[in-house]
């Protein structure tokens, strides 16, 4: 049986908390490969600041050491935003169980999500915990000891909450975006 962590998002910009994520994902026993999905549109953003190929091609780096992690072009491939649900549906198509990984701040809206009935029928949640956010039972918690935002890091780059790996060209990036 094959089972996948699915971690999507829109990793703009991917930063040291991302990674945390995947760490403690990696500790799961009963996880088989972490599938890591920039989207390409967040669905409920209405612009992302770096490009999606982009944003693929850093994940790519970062994680181009990690056996363990898959990097998935799909819904950057569909050039448009792509419910969590329709990207579940992707990839059971090549594995059987799936965990969606979400971020404890999406626990407010998440009944919100596009099919989200259907949804919570196909996978089972892992909520990793941020900024004290109550995570209530009937979901797996990772503890993620990292508090970065990438809407503040956006702002305000700091190298030293970016991954190692591509850490100058990301960094570089976002500060020429806005200094124009």
């Amino acid at each position: 049986m094959k089972t996948i962590a699915l971690f999507g998002g829109s990793f703009d910009p991917p930063h040291a908390g991302h990674e945390a994520v995947v760490n403690a994902l990696q500790k799961l026993d009963y996880i088989d490969k972490i599938v890591i999905m920039p989207t390409f549109l967040n669905p409920f953003k209405t612009k992302a600041h770096a490009p999606s190929q982009l944003r693929l091609e850093w994940l790519k780096c970062i994680f181009s050491d990690n056996k363990k992690v898959v990097i998935d072009s799909y819904e950057v491939r569909e050039e448009k935003k792509v419910p969590s649900v329709e990207s579940v549906l992707y990839l059971l198509q090549k594995y059987d169980k799936i965990f969606l990984v979400i971020g404890a701040d999406n626990l407010k809206t998440l009944k919100k999500w596009h099919r989200y009935d259907e949804l919570k029928e196909l996978v089972s949640f892992i909520v990793a915990s941020r900024e004290e956010i109550d995570i209530p039972k009937e979901f797996t918690k990772i503890k993620v000891d990292v508090d970065i935002s990438s809407s503040i890091l956006r702002k305000k780059i700091d190298k030293t909450k970016l991954t190692k790996k591509c850490a100058e060209e990301i960094a570089q990036y976002y500060k020429e975006t806005d200094a124009k």
